[in-house]
């Protein structure tokens, strides 16, 4: 029996922040990091991530290190 289901292809290969500012909603306690998303055949969309007060706080501090490791590298 074969399988008839077709191999799944990403609809979307990478996402890019945006060079904006990241606003973050009080009320809804929810920051909003604009981002591109990139598909395979070339094209883009806008669209935004939307981060919670511990993502952002986990985030800052993993880029904290990269940015440290960098600089060390260097």
């Amino acid at each position: 029996m074969q399988d008839s289901r077709k191999a799944i292809r990403p609809l979307i290969t990478h996402a890019t922040p945006v060079k904006r500012d990241v606003t973050y909603d009080h009320r809804a306690q929810q920051a909003a990091l604009p981002i591109v998303l990139h598909h395979p055949d070339g094209g883009t969309e806008e669209t935004i991530l939307i981060l919670t007060p511990g993502e952002v706080e986990l985030y800052s501090i993993q880029l904290e290190q990269a940015i440290a490791r960098r600089e060390s590298a260097r």
